[in-house]
């Protein structure tokens, strides 16, 4: 339980908290890395660009969803029926203008149609054939079934068959996506994306599309994006209380995210991990778990990667 803090970022990009072990993973850590990188590098290209934070969270979000590493996009977790049913929201600071979208599936970026959705129509959240009907009607793209349903995304849906469980096991709760960003104009925005849970029976919805439980994004505080057992974050309304007890409660960005995922998380049983930037370029990322894959860019061009223990993570430098 821990966390890292950083200065003078400008993105912070995560895949996922839970048990993340090196004999888990073997010699696919440095594909992890890659896939990390690849995004802190088109969120980063946005930041140089001037772009604003909205465009930096869905740059890096996208190439997430486009892995099919990550439980997002293209890797989502099949429900037990064997399709995917995918969930995602952005949330701008400087307005608090929010777009969600939950139970999508066959939209091949969730993270594009909550753009579309906080861009383009008088709502914040859609949802099931509704979310499936706007993908449709508003010509945004996608792809067949067999584009999200890769082999391993298989053998755990027949794992958790076999059982005859839906996957609520830490283990098994990586690979959510999200990022946080701040432009050069001091505006913050966060974006999350998932495929939710394996083996999923009843249409759960968890945190990731839910505003101020697994995303939000303000200037006066922060903008954070969360990742685990999300029936815990919504609970605790996670990313929110770590807004407030920074705006509110004059906490240090630090201490309000201990606080709300070492402590008050913890105690009631839920086990994950937040990434969080305030406008300044002040960063956390905090786990009450083994680990989470995870990325920062700095305004210098400095990346940092990591999966394992807070500290393990290695250094390098964008050619800039």
């Amino acid at each position: 339980m821990a966390t890292e803090d950083f200065t003078n970022a400008v993105l912070v990009i995560h895949g996922g908290a839970g048990i993340i072990t090196r004999s888990q993973l073997g010699d696919r850590a440095p594909e992890f890395h890659d896939v990390l990188l690849n995004a802190l590098s088109d969120g980063y290209k946005a930041w140089q660009a001037g772009l604003s934070s909205i465009e930096i969270v869905v740059s890096a979000v996208t190439v997430l969803e486009n892995s099919p590493l990550f439980n997002a996009g293209r890797g989502s977790v099949l429900t037990h029926t064997g399709g995917v049913e995918m969930d995602a929201a952005l949330m701008r600071g400087s307005d608090l203008g929010a777009g969600a979208v939950t139970q999508l599936t066959a939209a091949r970026n969730p993270i594009h149609v909550a753009r579309h959705v906080m861009d383009n129509s008088p709502f914040v959240m859609l949802a099931g054939s509704g979310a499936d009907q706007y993908v449709e009607e508003n010509d945004l793209p996608t792809e067949p079934q067999s584009y999200f349903i890769t082999d391993a995304r298989q053998a755990q849906l027949d794992q958790q068959r076999t059982s005859g469980t839906i996957s609520l096991s830490e283990d098994n709760k990586f690979g959510t996506v999200g990022a946080v960003a701040v432009d050069v104009r001091g505006d913050v925005a966060a974006a999350t994306s998932t495929g939710g849970m394996t083996n999923k029976h009843y249409g759960r919805v968890g945190d990731s599309p839910i505003i101020g439980a697994g995303t939000f994004a303000d200037n006066h505080s922060c903008a954070v994006s969360a990742t685990g057992h999300g029936e815990y974050f919504i609970r605790t309304t996670c990313a929110a209380s770590i807004a407030s007890r920074i705006r509110w409660g004059n906490q240090s960005l630090r201490d309000a995210s201990d606080s709300v995922i070492c402590d008050e998380l913890k105690v009631l049983g839920g086990s994950g991990g937040i990434i969080a930037l305030t406008p300044d370029g002040t960063a956390v990322t905090t786990i009450n778990c083994s680990g989470m894959y995870r990325g920062v860019v700095t305004e210098s061009g400095d990346v940092y990667t990591a999966i394992f223990e807070p500290g393990s993570g290695t250094w390098t430098r964008f050619a800039c």
